[in-house]
């Protein structure tokens, strides 16, 4: 191993030897390993965004009164409600009530009594969660609260589609079905696809909360490595560096809101497929 260094450090040189070496210790892998993370919840969470907006925006546009108002409430509730406080409160409703079914099966008179704390009722009805479990929840809480905004864009796309293309589909003997699948449906992307691009931004934006939610991700590992460090053995290793962190973290946002850019450009000239120029 020493042999392995000093060839490296005869290559290219003792500073950029030990920036390699800094750079691939196993802190440094671990936050490159988190990456992984920031993707799977962004990538789930906007799947799952686009459910929930499909299905509130089928709920809006519902004839049922019932429906149509939960589809209402569901969308101005969610939109209205700060970010970070529904990203906290779900997970932590849903963990607690888990708990609280656990509770009722698992629980005895005598293990309530012998816990000191309130919350769980007893330890056999505590549930410690994974980092694979905290990002599923996150990957829901950011579905749920992104489908709300996908949900009002969807609505309005809809609605934005010319009716007289409607009337002429039906006139020409299509079936309510094939008119909302052929027609209805094929042009309202052209009208959602800019909404839906913003809403994907703000949903990347929100995978820096994840660290909320105990997991390990690269804003968390960014402050981490960033953070002075020092050795008794040798000293103060390096000053505060978080800024240098979180610059490589709006270079990695910033790539991403590109590329971003470039596929929803893709995506509006597959949508408009077919379909007359516009001006």
């Amino acid at each position: 191993m020493e042999s392995e260094a000093f060839w490296l450090y005869d290559l290219v040189g003792e500073d950029i030897a030990f920036w390699i070496g800094y750079l691939t210790n196993g802190k440094h892998l671990n936050w490159y390993a988190s990456f992984r993370f920031t993707i799977m919840a962004a990538v789930f969470g906007a799947i799952l965004a686009l459910v929930f907006g499909l299905l509130g925006a089928m709920a809006k546009a519902s004839r049922f009164a019932p429906l149509r108002a939960v589809g209402s409430v569901y969308v101005g509730m969610v939109r209205g409600i700060p970010d970070v406080l529904f990203f906290l409160f779900f997970p932590l409703a849903f963990e607690q009530a888990v708990e609280w079914v656990l509770a009722m099966q698992v629980c005895t008179p005598e293990s309530i009594a012998a816990t000191q704390a309130k919350w769980p009722p007893c330890r056999e009805a505590n549930w410690l969660l994974t980092t694979n479990q905290y990002l599923i929840l996150a990957c829901v809480s950011l579905g749920i609260i992104y489908g709300a905004f996908t949900a009002n864009v969807i609505h309005g796309a809809m609605r934005a589609v010319p009716k007289g293309q409607l009337e002429a589909a039906r006139a020409y003997g299509m079936s309510d079905f094939q008119v909302l699948t052929r027609i209805h449906v094929r042009q309202m992307w052209v009208y959602a696809l800019p909404g839906l691009s913003n809403v994907w931004m703000l949903l990347i934006k929100a995978t820096s909360l994840l660290s909320l939610l105990q997991v390990a991700d690269i804003v968390w590992w960014a402050g981490q490595l960033g953070s002075p460090n020092f050795l008794p053995q040798a000293g103060l290793v390096h000053g505060d560096w978080r800024w240098a962190y979180y610059i490589a973290l709006f270079v990695f946002y910033i790539l991403v809101t590109l590329l971003s850019e470039k596929a929803f450009n893709r995506l509006n000239l597959w949508a408009r497929r077919g379909m007359p120029e516009e001006g």
